[in-house]
């Protein structure tokens, strides 16, 4: 009887041969998706190291090249001012992501732990606007913006993308799991709602507020309708509006070498930025989702 106890408890312990058939078909669909997911940035590298003639020359595309070429990137800065367009976009970047996390955090604050007459119908409101389709928001925006005759500058490009209600709601939520107890005890010992914030909330709630720091950091990256609007002057056009005007004014729409290589210059801050933070980003995601 032992024995055959013992045999039991072996063969349910082991995975049975309909299991590892599923596990094996598993990563084999997951790998032949992760191939398809990567083939697309696979092609751009390979598109801008190949030279323009060994492209034009190719009747039946190469998926290697034996001649890899640099010369497609020097290009890309040299026949357009690349390089202020990064610079254009990395201001752009840092103060609408600055300037959104301070309103983002004292509204997410205010909804979850102050009370104030009709605060849970100013939230539903505020959640409403989320159903507005985004382009009547971007109609609305740029009217008010040429009213107030901020068209090509940096002010009309950032001002409308210094709040969000899904970030808000997403901070709130993480907010509201923190006890409220805590919240009464700091208040007994004469902590101001401002040092609450600043000294136990946010340090708590770090996880979350890196993920939306990051997310808005690539939105605001590969924001591309509303300064192609916004602005006409190429002062101030960003990295994503600028590859239209690489297309057209720079080295024309037949070069897709050097076109390539502009795009992997553009690319490569967010995937740098994914690569290291990417924890981050699922772990205060996760912890948006969870309540209690």
């Amino acid at each position: 009887m032992a024995d055959t106890g013992r045999d039991n408890m072996e063969y349910t312990g082991a995975p049975s041969v309909k299991e590892r058939a599923v596990k094996i078909l598993t990563m084999l669909l997951l790998v032949l998706w992760a191939l398809v997911v990567l083939f697309p940035f696979y092609w751009m590298i390979l598109t801008s190291v190949k030279g323009y003639g060994a492209y034009n020359a190719e009747y039946i595309p190469k998926f290697f090249t034996l001649h890899p070429t640099g010369e497609n990137y020097a290009e890309a800065f040299s026949a357009v001012p690349l390089a202020r367009y990064f610079l254009n976009t990395i201001v752009f970047t840092l103060v609408t992501t600055g300037a959104m996390l301070i309103v983002i955090t004292f509204a997410a604050f205010a909804f979850a732990r102050l009370r104030f007459p009709g605060r849970d119908l100013i939230f539903v409101a505020f959640l409403a606007l989320m159903m507005i389709p985004n382009e009547l928001v971007v109609i609305t925006n740029f009217v008010t913006i040429t009213n107030l005759g901020l068209r090509n500058s940096f002010t009309g490009l950032i001002l409308p993308s210094v709040t969000s209600v899904f970030y808000i709601y997403l901070l709130k939520e993480n907010f509201e799991q923190v006890p409220d107890n805590l919240y009464y005890a700091a208040k007994v010992d004469g902590t101001s709602d401002l040092k609450y914030l600043f000294k136990v909330l946010c340090p708590i709630c770090r996880p979350t507020l890196v993920t939306v720091t990051i997310l808005k950091v690539i939105e605001c990256w590969n924001s591309y309708v509303w300064p192609r609007l916004i602005t006409d002057d190429p002062r101030y056009f960003l990295v994503s509006n600028g590859i239209q005007e690489i297309r057209e004014n720079g080295f024309g729409r037949e070069n897709i070498p050097a076109m390539m290589a502009a795009v992997v210059v553009i690319s490569l801050p967010l995937l740098v930025l994914f690569l290291i933070f990417r924890r981050k980003i699922m772990e205060g995601v996760a912890r948006g989702g969870l309540k209690g």
